[in-house]
């Protein structure tokens, strides 16, 4: 159900707080344990909304899950009961990473067009054309796809541009094919290779080359049960470590690793923040002042698309001009709108900030110019999506008055008792 959070701005943050494990990984973990009929168990699971949907989709496919409130997920799918999911459409974009577990153990699948957040347009045309090479015949049809394979097979698979989505999608495909797939330009974000680590614990033959964004899968014919723990979630101990420096307070994020957030911590640092690492956690402490900086999202290990939105907010702070250039995504400002409302100056243009990045010319409204040292004040805001909704929560703990902020299932989809745990780090927030 949706709700508000009605937050009164301008305490600054400090404690300590945990970081969950990332939805990212465990989202496509559940999935990938649909490739056996032996049980799996996932150790630091979010008890996020993105997981009981996960849950959900497997459930209706055959899937036996029971989630703990100690964070531990056991999901053994004995039969595939079900190939044709076509209700789940709009909803998250788990449901097309499944035509490779579907297509080993039944032959056919037929899953929704993609859902998830408003962010740009997600094609899918890398995913079908991999799949293609590998065998799979898949038909759209009104509102699904559907996907049938004699035999999968191995393939030399190259992207032309690294995708998380489809580069998990053929690590789930090709880890039960027939010879080997090698695919180039491959994604290597922290939780896709998580991810080979599961599937390794699961009998998979994955090696990989991140350096050289080549991921070469030799494919066996069958798979086993496994335990694997989730990595922490960098999404979170993000949105908390701009929160922290956000209010010029001190947080302790117990579980972050500065091997994870390399990019992050290296901008924040130039920025004027203190940052420093523990032996179980990253300390992030805020300064009187920080200096402008400018930023371009690309795949890991470059600056995360989903890290620009909460930076947007210490960039409000800052002394000078910033800017975001956005690579990843050609749709990703849209909460732009309502920080000016609470005071910020910020320009969205459809021009790249050098160098020229894939959307030049395309009339996409992708870089951002902010100019800082503005103070912001306290508003109505309606979440359009998990990221945005985070910069705006941020947003409104650093402004002076009361903000009231709608579609707190935008947060809640990404994040668990995401208020609760502010509110543990001094936060006047409360959630109606």
């Amino acid at each position: 159900m949706t709700g508000k959070f009605i937050i009164q701005g301008g305490t600054p943050l400090r404690g300590d707080v945990t970081v969950y494990g990332a939805k990212n990984a465990a989202s496509k973990m559940m999935i990938a344990s649909l490739l056996t009929d032996e049980p799996c168990v996932l150790e630091n699971v979010p008890l996020s909304q993105e997981i009981d949907i996960t849950r959900e989709f497997c459930e209706r496919i055959g899937s036996e899950v029971a989630i703990g409130m100690d964070h531990r997920c056991e999901i053994r799918t004995p039969e595939i009961k079900n190939t044709s999911v076509v209700e789940f459409s709009r909803k998250n974009r788990i449901p097309i990473l499944a035509f490779g577990p579907l297509l080993h153990r039944k032959g056919e699948a037929e899953v929704p067009f993609l859902g998830g957040d408003a962010i740009g347009h997600r094609p899918i045309d890398l995913h079908l054309e991999a799949l293609n090479k590998m065998g799979v015949t898949i038909e759209r049809r009104e509102r699904s796809y559907y996907a049938t394979a004699d035999a999968i097979i191995g393939a030399d698979i190259e992207f032309p541009f690294p995708s998380v989505g489809a580069t998990e999608n053929v690590l789930l495909t090709a880890v039960r094919a027939r010879g080997t797939t090698t695919i180039r330009n491959a994604a290597v974000e922290p939780e896709i290779l998580d991810l080979i680590r599961m599937l390794q614990g699961m009998g998979a033959n994955i090696a990989c080359d991140s350096a050289a964004r080549v991921i070469t899968i030799r494919g066996v014919p069958r798979l086993t049960g496994a335990v694997h723990r989730v990595l922490p979630d960098r999404n979170e101990a993000v949105s908390f470590a701009v929160a922290a420096l956000a209010t010029r307070g001190q947080v302790r994020i117990v579980g972050a690793s500065a091997d994870d957030l390399g990019a992050f911590v290296e901008k924040v640092k130039a920025m004027g923040a203190g940052v420093s690492q523990e032996a179980d956690a990253l300390v992030f402490s805020g300064a009187d002042a920080y200096r402008a900086t400018d930023v371009a999202t690309a795949p890991h290990p470059g600056f995360m698309t989903d890290w620009q939105q909460p930076l947007a907010i210490l960039m409000i702070a800052a002394r000078g001009v910033s800017t975001i250039h956005e690579t990843v995504y050609e749709d990703r400002f849209g909460y732009v709108k309502d920080l000016r409302r609470m005071g910020a100056n910020i320009e969205v243009s459809d021009e790249c900030i050098a160098p020229p990045c894939r959307y030049a010319g395309r009339t996409f409204n992708h870089s951002a110019r902010i100019t800082g040292a503005s103070l912001l004040k306290g508003t109505d805001i309606v979440m359009t999506d998990i990221r945005a909704g985070m910069a705006h929560v941020i947003a409104a703990l650093v402004a002076q008055g009361k903000s009231v902020i709608s579609g707190t299932d935008h947060i809640d989809r990404g994040y668990e008792r995401m208020d609760e745990r502010l509110r543990a780090l001094g936060a006047d927030i409360k959630r109606v």
